[in-house]
C-alpha cells in the first residue's frame, strides 16, 4: 500500500514523495526530523502475492545485514531498521543517492568519453576491491550501468545489493543461478563458484557498453577498436583480458586491474615494444647462436659465479646488463650479480636505473631442466629484489651512496610498482624512505625523502582506516599537501633524482601519481576545511612543470597530455572536480546553518 506524503514513520522519518517501486517494495524519498537530512526508505510488504498468486511471506532481506557493516564512500549505508510485529510493513532507511544511472546517460548520450570511462572504472574497480577484501570476500554479481548512479560531483554509487553474497571457500558452485546476462560471467550461470574475477568480467563487459555505446545483452562481444578505431589500445588491452572465458586467464584481483587502469596510456605503447622487441630478440638471437658456436668460453664465464671479475663483467657499462636485449635478460643478468656479491651496491643500482628507464619494476622467470630431467623454476622480481637488500643491509649501509639507493628503491617501489594497490605500494616503499631519514640531514636527499615519508604514512594511517580506525583531520591533509608541494617543486625535486637519465620520464610519472592521489583526496579536503588555493598551487605547479618539459619519446608524450588534460586551467577534469567538490562542501555547510 502507497505510502501518503507527509506520513512519519516510526515519528522520525517524514515522507516527501515517491522515488522508486518495484514487485513487493517501493523506495520513498524522507526527511530525518531529527537531523534535517534526507534519506532513502525502501517499504517491504511483509505478506503479498507471488507470480502464482500464492501468499509470500517477506522479511528483512539477506544483502541488508551485508550492507550494515559496509563502510566505503561508494556504497550506500543502513542507517536503520524498523520492523514491528504490529506494522504489515518493514522499512529499511538507507542513504539517498541523488543522481542518475549510468544506463540511463548511455540512453541519452550515447557512448562516452574514454577518459571519463576510466576515471569510472577506477572508482568501481576500487569499490569492488574494497569488497573482495572482506573477511570472507563479498562477489557483488551485478555489475552493469543500471546499478551504478553518477552524483552530480562526478563520484560514483554503487546500488542494489540483491544478490551479493560471500565466498565460500569450500563450495564449488554457487547455490542461486543470478545475474544480469550479457554482463555476468559463464560461471555465473554454471556449475562454478563465483569469486573476484566475476565482479572482474562484469565490470570489463560494463567498461565495453560505456565506451562503445552497445548493450552487451543483444550483440556479441568483439573488441572496442572493431567499434570506434580511435580508442586507446591500452583500454582494447585491458577490456579483453577483464573479459576472458576463463577466470584464470582475466586479472586476479583487483589490485592487478588498478594498475593497468592508472598506466593504460602505457599499455598500447608497451605492447607494440614488446612485439618489436620480439622480433628483435629472435634477429640478435640468431646472431649470437653463430657467435657463440666459434666462443663457447663466454657461456662459461657468464655462468661463474664465484669471483669478482665476473661481477665486474656484469655491472660494468659494457657488462652483461647494459648488453642485454630485453627487459626479462636486463633483470636475470642484475639479479646474478646480486647473489654473487649482494654487498655490492652497484647491481641494486642497475636494476633500479633499469626498471626506472622501463617504467615498471622488472621480473625475471626461469624454467630450467637439469641433466637429470629435473625441472626448476621460480621468479625474481621485487620481492626478491628487497630480500637481498634487507639481507645485506648492514654490509650496504657502509657504502658510499646507499642514501641514494635507499631513496631511489623506495621511489621505484611507490610509483611503478604493478602488483600492489598504492596502499600496499606506499607501506613498502616508506621502509626505504625511512633508511635515509636514519642517516640525518647530512644526507643529500634526506628533504626529499622525508617528504615523500609523509605521503606514505599517510597512507598508512588513513588510507587503511578501516583497520586503524583513525580518522583524517585537517591537519593531517594539510601535512600532506605540504610534502606533495615540497616533491613538485623543482628545485627539490632536482636534489631527489639524478636526472642524467630519463629526466622526462621520472618527472613526468611523478606529477602524474601526486595529481591523482590529490584528486582521489579533493572531498576531504573540502570537508575538513582545507584552503582551496592550497591544491590549487600543487595544480598550477604541475600543470607548469609538465608544461615546460620538451618530450619526443611517445610514453612522454602520453603522461604529459594526460597532466595537461586533467590540470589545464581553463577547463581540466581535475579542476572542475575540485571546484565542485568544495562548491557541494560550502552548499552543505550553508544548508546546516
Amino acid at each position: 500500500m502507497a505510502i501518503e506524503r507527509g506520513s512519519v514513520i516510526d515519528g522520525k522519518y517524514e515522507i516527501l514523495k515517491q522515488i522508486g517501486k518495484g514487485g513487493m517494495s517501493a523506495v520513498y524519498l524522507a526527511m530525518d526530523l531529527r537531523l534535517n537530512k534526507q534519506w532513502a526508505v525502501k517499504v517491504i510488504q511483509k505478506k503479498g502475492i507471488g507470480k502464482n498468486n500464492e501468499v509470500v511471506l517477506n522479511k528483512v532481506p539477506d544483502d541488508t545485514e551485508l550492507m550494515k557493516r559496509l563502510d566505503h564512500p561508494a556504497i550506500p549505508r543502513i542507517v536503520d531498521i524498523i520492523d514491528k510485529e504490529d506494522d504489515p510493513q518493514i522499512y529499511i532507511v538507507m542513504d539517498y543517492v541523488e543522481g542518475e544511472s549510468l544506463d540511463k546517460i548511455l540512453d541519452e548520450y550515447g557512448a562516452q568519453p574514454q577518459d571519463v570511462v576510466i576515471d569510472w572504472a577506477k572508482q568501481i574497480c576500487d569499490t569492488l576491491g574494497y569488497l573482495h577484501s572482506q573477511k570472507p570476500p563479498i562477489i557483488y554479481r551485478d555489475m552493469k550501468p543500471a546499478n551504478i548512479m553518477l552524483k552530480p560531483e562526478g563520484n560514483l554509487k554503487i546500488i542494489d545489493f540483491g544478490i551479493s553474497r560471500e565466498y565460500k571457500e569450500q563450495n564449488l558452485a554457487d547455490t542461486t543461478v543470478l545475474g544480469t546476462k550479457g554482463y555476468a560471467p559463464p560461471e555465473q550461470f554454471g556449475s562454478r563458484q563465483t569469486d573476484a574475477r566475476s565482479d572482474i568480467y562484469a565490470l570489463g563487459m560494463t567498461m565495453h557498453h560505456l565506451v562503445t555505446g552497445v548493450d552487451p545483452r543483444k550483440n556479441d562481444y568483439v573488441p572496442i577498436k572493431q567499434w570506434n578505431p580511435s580508442l586507446m589500445d591500452g583500454l582494447e588491452i585491458i577490456i579483453d583480458k577483464c573479459v576472458q572465458m576463463a577466470p584464470e586467464d582475466r586479472y586476479q584481483n583487483c589490485n592487478e586491474l588498478m594498475y593497468d587502469l592508472e598506466h593504460v596510456e602505457l599499455l598500447g605503447i608497451e605492447y607494440k615494444k614488446q612485439q618489436k622487441r620480439k622480433l628483435m630478440t629472435f634477429v640478435i638471437s640468431l646472431a649470437l647462436a653463430v657467435i657463440m658456436a666459434f666462443a663457447g668460453v663466454l657461456g662459461m664465464v657468464v655462468k661463474h659465479n664465484n669471483d669478482t671479475n665476473t661481477y665486474d663483467k656484469y655491472v660494468t657499462d659494457s657488462g652483461y646488463i647494459d648488453l642485454a636485449v630485453d627487459e626479462n635478460s636486463i633483470a636475470e643478468a642484475c639479479f646474478k650479480a646480486i647473489e654473487i656479491d649482494g654487498t655490492r651496491i652497484e647491481a641494486y643500482e642497475k636494476y633500479i636505473e633499469k626498471s626506472t628507464d622501463a617504467g615498471k619494476l622488472l621480473t625475471y622467470s626461469f624454467n630450467e631442466t637439469d641433466k637429470d630431467n629435473n625441472t626448476k623454476s621460480g621468479t625474481y622480481d621485487i620481492n626478491r629484489y628487497t630480500k637481498y637488500f634487507s639481507d645485506n643491509l648492514e654490509q650496504l649501509k657502509q657504502k658510499p651512496g646507499f642514501d641514494k639507493l635507499a631513496f631511489d628503491t623506495g621511489y621505484a617501489i611507490f610509483n611503478l610498482s604493478k602488483d600492489n594497490s598504492e596502499l600496499s605500494s606506499a607501506l613498502s616503499a616508506q621502509t626505504y624512505f625511512k633508511y635515509v631519514l636514519e642517516i640525518g640531514e647530512t644526507s643529500n636527499y634526506y628533504n626529499i625523502a622525508n617528504s615523500f615519508n609523509n605521503v606514505c604514512q599517510f597512507y598508512n594511517d588513513y588510507a587503511n582506516a578501516e583497520k586503524t580506525g583513525n580518522e583524517s583531520t585537517k591537519d593531517d591533509y594539510e601535512k600532506l599537501i605540504e610534502s606533495i608541494a615540497y616533491c613538485v617543486d623543482g628545485d627539490n625535486l632536482a636534489k631527489g633524482f639524478d636526472f642524467d637519465r630519463n629526466e622526462s620520464f621520472v618527472k613526468l610519472t611523478l606529477y602524474n601519481q601526486f595529481a591523482n592521489l590529490l584528486n582521489t583526496n579533493a572531498q576531504y579536503f573540502a570537508g575538513t576545511g582545507v584552503d582551496i588555493e592550497e591544491v590549487q598551487n600543487i595544480y598550477s605547479t604541475i600543470y607548469d612543470n609538465a608544461s615546460s618539459i620538451t618530450v619526443s619519446a611517445e610514453v612522454n608524450k602520453q603522461l604529459k597530455n594526460s597532466i595537461i588534460t586533467n590540470l589545464n586551467p581553463t577547463n581540466g577534469k581535475y579542476i572542475r572536480a575540485l571546484e565542485r567538490v568544495y562548491d557541494n562542501a560550502a552548499n552543505a555547510a550553508g544548508r546546516g546553518q
